[in-house]
């Protein structure tokens, strides 16, 4: 196995602060609980989503950005829907409906891409992505 060392200043020595936060951003991604990490990969396609910009238009990055949300929300789908899952079915079941919007949504955009479905996306990602971290948002 190959192994890569973190970048070098000029005199052959790793940065300390780069070393520190490369470190702790290892430690940061092993630590997460199950929701933690559905929770950050949903804000990580709702910021690829936002990051299309205001002008939305038909092309390679807005198919990627799409892509990556559909296959997160697959695996979510997946996850909740599955038989042995304990979460009662009732949000197994709401799960598997904002899935098939989520999809339709998805295919739709690309499609017909607007500013509009692409905000309804990241919206949901980022709802559920609050709930997933203890946040129920307001008025709940």
């Amino acid at each position: 196995m190959i192994r890569l060392r973190p970048a070098e200043d000029g005199a052959g020595r790793v940065p300390t602060m780069q070393y520190a936060a490369n470190a702790y951003a290892k430690v940061a991604r092993v630590a997460l609980s199950p929701r933690e990490a559905e929770a950050a990969v949903l804000l990580k396609a709702a910021g690829r989503l936002q990051a299309l910009g205001t002008g939305v238009e038909a092309g390679p990055a807005l198919n990627e950005a799409l892509g990556f949300n559909q296959r997160v929300w697959t695996i979510l789908a997946s996850a909740a829907t599955d038989p042995a899952n304990p979460l009662p079915v009732e949000v197994r079941h709401g799960m598997a409906q904002l899935s098939a919007y989520v999809f339709h949504t998805i295919m739709d955009t690309m499609i017909e891409p607007t500013r509009e479905k692409i905000e309804s996306l990241v919206s949901l990602n980022n709802h559920i992505a609050a709930g997933l971290q203890g946040d129920a948002g307001p008025g709940a």
